[in-house]
Order: C-alpha cells, then sequence, then structure tokens
C-alpha cells in the first residue's frame, strides 16, 4: 500500500473522532462546562470578598492552590521528560501514547500556574512581579523558567502536530466546516511530506525535545528551591529538587496509564493502545514509587533521627492531627502499587490502571502533607489560637476551583482530541515507511 493510501485509511479510521460527537461525549462536556462556571462563580466571590473565604489565614498563607500547582507542574515535567525520551525511541509502540503524554505536557503547564494567581491577595498588582522582579527571590525565577517552559512545549507540540494537520488538510472526504479545514490548511504551513521536509522536521523536534527536557528539570527543581531554600522546618532539605523531580514522573506515569485506559476504552483503541503499553509503563511505575518510597523515608528518617524540637514537632503534626492521610500517601500510595505490579499473575490492564490511581492520589496528598502540617508548625509560636488560625481546612471556595482546573485540563483534552486524533498518524506512517526501507535494503543484500 503506497503511502497517499495509507494516509486515507488512516483518516478514515480515525476520523469519527473528529467529525462528530456522541451523546455521551456531549453529556460529559456539558458536566465540564458547569463544574467550570461554578468555579468562575467561586472565584468571583474570592476576588470580591478576598481569601477572608478561604482556608488561608496568617499563619497556613498556601493551601489546596499551592499543592495544585505542585502536581500540575509536575504532570507537565513529567510529561515533557517522558516526550523527549520517546522521541529518540524507533519503536512502533511509542506512536500510541507520544500524543497523549504531549497533549498532558501542554494544558498542565497552562493550567497549573493559574493556582498561582489564585494565592495572590491583590491580582491588580499582578503586574509588579514583571516590573519590578527581585532577581534574589527564587519566585522570579520560578516565573522565568515556567513561561520558558510553556513556551517551549507550545512549540515542541506544534511541530509534532505539522505532518497531521497537513493529512487532514488534503482529506476532501473529511465531514468537517469549512473553518476548520481553513485552520487545518493555515496550521499545516505548507508541509507536504517530501523527504527533505521530513529530515528538517525531525532534527528541530529532535532539538526541541531535548530543550524541553532540559527546560522541565530546571523549572520543577526551581519549584523545590522555592521551599527547601527557607528556613522553615519540613521545607529546609537537600533531597527536596531530586525528590520533586522523581514524584512528578511518579503522578505524570500515573496521569498517562489512566489517561491510556479511559482513551483506549471510549474511543475503541484496543488496536493501538495495547496490554504491552500498561505493562510497560506499570514496569517505569513500579520504578519510581521504589525510588520515591526511599526519597520520601530517606526524608523523614532523617528529620526523625536529628531530633531537633522544629522538625520534633512537624512529626507530631503529622503522626497526630494528620495520621491517616500520611499512612495513606506514603504507605498505601506507595506499598500498593508496589505489590499491584510486582505480581504477573494480577499484572492486568485494570489493575495496573486502579495501581496509577492509588499512586496520583497518593502523591497529591503527599504534598498537602509536605505544605499545610509544615505551616502549622512555624518556628514562631502563634499568637492568635483560634482553630481556624492554627489548622487549615479548605473552603468549598477552594474545592470548587481546584475541581475547575481538572474540569478545565479534561475539557481542553476533550477538544483537541475532537480537533486532531489522539494517535498520530504521521508517526504511524513514518515507522511503516521506514520499517519498508529496511525490508527492501535486506532484500536487496
Amino acid at each position: 500500500m503506497d503511502t497517499n493510501s495509507r494516509k486515507k485509511e488512516l483518516v478514515k479510521e480515525f476520523s469519527p473522532m473528529i467529525e462528530k460527537s456522541s451523546f455521551f461525549s456531549n453529556v460529559w462536556i456539558l458536566i465540564l462546562i458547569a463544574i467550570i462556571a461554578v468555579g468562575l462563580y467561586a472565584f468571583y466571590l474570592q476576588l470580591i470578598n478576598g481569601h477572608e473565604i478561604t482556608g488561608m489565614r496568617d499563619n497556613v498563607v498556601w493551601g489546596v492552590y499551592i499543592i495544585n500547582f505542585i502536581f500540575f507542574v509536575g504532570l507537565s515535567y513529567s510529561g515533557a521528560f517522558i516526550s523527549g525520551i520517546l522521541h529518540f525511541f524507533k519503536t512502533p509502540w511509542k506512536n500510541s501514547v507520544t500524543r497523549i503524554v504531549e497533549i498532558m505536557t501542554v494544558l498542565s503547564i497552562v493550567i497549573g500556574p493559574i493556582f498561582i494567581l489564585l494565592c495572590i491577595g491583590r491580582l491588580d498588582r499582578i503586574y509588579y512581579l514583571f516590573m519590578y522582579p527581585r532577581i534574589q527571590s527564587p519566585i522570579t525565577w520560578d516565573i522565568i523558567a515556567i513561561i520558558t517552559d510553556l513556551v517551549g512545549c507550545f512549540i515542541y507540540l506544534y511541530f509534532t502536530f505539522i505532518p497531521d494537520f497537513a493529512i487532514l488538510r488534503d482529506s476532501p472526504n473529511l465531514k468537517i466546516p469549512k473553518w476548520r479545514k481553513k485552520l487545518y490548511k493555515f496550521l499545516a504551513i505548507n508541509y507536504q511530506d517530501t523527504t527533505e521536509q521530513r529530515k528538517r522536521l525531525h532534527k528541530i523536534t529532535s532539538i526541541m525535545s531535548k530543550m524541553v527536557i532540559a527546560m522541565a528539570i530546571v523549572a520543577y527543581t526551581v519549584l523545590a528551591w522555592i521551599f527547601s531554600l527557607t528556613l522553615q522546618p519540613g521545607w529546609n532539605s537537600t533531597i527536596f529538587a531530586p525528590d520533586f523531580i522523581f514524584s512528578g514522573l511518579y503522578s505524570g506515569v500515573g496521569v498517562i496509564i489512566i489517561a491510556m485506559y479511559f482513551i483506549r476504552r471510549y474511543y475503541k483503541l484496543e488496536k493501538y493502545i495495547i496490554q504491552s503499553h500498561f505493562v510497560m509503563a506499570g514496569y517505569v511505575l513500579l520504578v519510581l514509587s521504589l525510588l520515591f518510597g526511599y526519597f520520601t523515608f530517606s526524608d523523614y528518617f532523617a528529620k526523625w533521627f536529628s531530633h531537633k524540637p522544629a522538625d520534633v514537632n512537624l512529626l507530631n503534626t503529622l503522626f497526630g492531627h494528620y495520621f491517616w492521610q500520611f499512612i495513606f500517601a506514603n504507605y498505601i500510595g506507595v506499598i500498593l502499587p508496589l505489590i499491584i505490579l510486582s505480581i504477573k499473575k494480577i499484572r492486568t490492564i485494570k489493575s495496573i490502571s486502579f495501581a496509577a490511581v492509588i499512586a496520583v492520589s497518593g502523591l497529591w496528598l503527599n504534598r498537602y502533607l509536605v505544605v499545610v502540617p509544615t505551616l502549622e508548625t512555624p518556628y514562631i509560636p502563634i499568637q492568635d489560637t483560634r482553630p481556624e488560625f492554627i489548622h487549615y481546612n479548605a473552603t468549598w471556595i477552594e474545592w470548587a476551583l481546584s475541581f475547575t482546573g481538572i474540569a478545565a485540563f479534561l475539557l481542553f483534552f476533550l477538544l483537541i482530541m475532537r480537533f486532531v486524533p489522539v494517535i498520530s498518524m504521521s508517526e504511524i506512517i513514518n515507522h511503516e515507511r521506514e520499517t519498508k526501507t529496511k525490508e527492501d535494503a535486506s532484500i536487496k543484500n
């Protein structure tokens, strides 16, 4: 089968994803929009009334918002790292997951920083961060790193989409509105899939993949430094940067597995997303669970063994008020995925996906325990002893905005999948072309 016939076959196979949406899909989109509408109302109330209607106070100045920020930026870093690594693999199985990872990377780096804005009490003064930056502040470094990472991820994602835009542009039988055809033509930038264009695009994406990996590591390391460069008990640790790196990878692989499960099931992509994808991702999650567990144990063991009064107070808070959360985040969230992924007989698609859900939930809760209990046990004794000043409890405003971030992530993910196939058609064609070239060369030899 020649290349043009193969392109037509793939377009026909994936066209139901981008031509029309099912009733279930429309209902799901309406639910996500409703959640976002509630979140916008919650944001309006917070903007009018200030942080008084949240659980954040003078003592616990960070809450669920900063935890969501850490989590989403971790997903973005993980996606950038994995996407960059996958680019160097020549195996066909990567074609089925690369685009999922790339979309997750960009959406996470877009949504994550929004939670930082929700922590700012005076949004009308946000431009001060750019007009009067303090280079001594890690927050300034973080802003520079995140903006750079955001631009880099967007460019990288666009380059990987260009060949598919060209395929969709050259598909006259595709039943889509005229404006979408014009948009595909504009975004394809006259890409004709010639040998010279393929070589240039491959060279550019190779360079970009290396840059994206480096930018992601820098961005998440700087985020870790915002915590570790303080004298706050529980944060002043040299292990924070590598811990953030591996925890980001841990959560990222977990989210990728969950996304593969639902995309495979809903779009009936069993032909492309097969069990070996889940098994290989499960192996990676297994290794990362060991590394994450090791870093977590080392951090808490050092605090316990040192017997510093501030660290002892923090551990007392963790094993007192947050006992069950601590058990789930650092034991169940690590050991249960470890058990499921280690035993071959129970290593099925559903069990691996379940292990990923437990891992992601445990990781989010672990980030919560890194932030909130630490702020509840400061060096200087708390002057105001009212319960709401001593202990942090997120209000419905914070939870509404948190779920809004998740809903926005899912909504844009769905919309992108309706615009471009979630399986890269160009990657499939390129792999088949390379395979045929190698076979022809071996026959000649």
